[in-house]
């Protein structure tokens, strides 16, 4: 009788390109990928902070290098892309959020957080396919949403609309890219706690208001994400595409 095995959840031999990674979920995201036997190829805005990261890495005997990109500038990042090698994943951990309430909203904020969130999350995920497609491998890429992609929140009226955003053009490119081998899907969490989220647990009422939406009772950290990323990069989700994993403490469960 033939037992069956739990795919692998290593990465030994590809390559991940992680942006955002300078810090927070980004930089977390870029470890666990390490850690699984990625060569992982951190790119984030800040060329100083991202060659930290990437040496830090490197000193822990990881595979790791830096790039630097800001996913805002479509034309340059198309450029950057068509440099490189295909990417065997990609983690686009980028985002921008300008919180108001919807009646305070400007143009402008809406223009650069659709711009960073929606326009560079898309232009990024079809610049690593096209490579992939252009070399005829699979691929999985994986775009960091948020629980705010499935539900409303308070002062959250265009961070949730660029989230909802990325869940329609992830299904779509799922359903585009699937015979060619390529997955993609998004991870969802809930509040994390980085430094740019301490304004936000600063204030008394945002932070009962997300502790009392949070069913397991406490907010989320970095390392909640981890696993969640090298499941989604790894072969252990081979028959996953198109999909939102919620890692987000049982918030959307209501």
């Amino acid at each position: 009788m033939e037992i069956p095995r739990t795919p692998s959840f290593r990465l030994d031999g590809r390559r991940a390109l992680v942006v955002g990674a300078s810090s927070g979920i980004g930089l977390a995201c870029a470890a666990a990928l390490a850690e699984a036997g990625a060569h992982v190829v951190l790119a984030a805005r800040s060329c100083d902070r991202i060659e930290q990261v990437a040496a830090a890495l490197m000193d822990g005997g990881y595979q790791a290098i830096g790039l630097q990109l800001d996913i805002a500038d479509v034309a340059a990042t198309a450029a950057i892309l068509a440099q490189q090698d295909a990417f065997d994943v990609l983690v686009n951990s980028a985002g921008l959020a300008r919180h108001s309430p919807a009646v305070d909203t400007t143009v402008e904020d809406f223009d650069q957080v659709f711009g960073i969130n929606v326009r560079g999350a898309y232009f990024l995920t079809r610049g690593v396919a096209k490579g992939l497609i252009a070399a005829g491998r699979p691929g999985s890429l994986i775009n960091i949403s948020s629980q705010m992609a499935k539900v409303g929140g308070i002062d959250r009226a265009v961070y949730s609309a660029t989230k909802h955003a990325v869940e329609g053009f992830t299904k779509s490119m799922a359903i585009e890219w699937g015979p060619l081998g390529i997955r993609v899907n998004t991870i969802c969490p809930t509040f994390i706690r980085t430094p740019l989220t301490e304004q936000t647990f600063a204030n008394p009422e945002r932070s009962r208001w997300i502790e009392q939406k949070i069913k397991l009772g406490r907010v989320g950290r970095v390392e909640d994400i981890m696993a969640a990323v090298t499941y989604l990069a790894s072969d252990a989700s081979a028959m996953v595409t198109g999909s939102a994993l919620m890692v987000d403490g049982g918030w959307t469960a209501d």
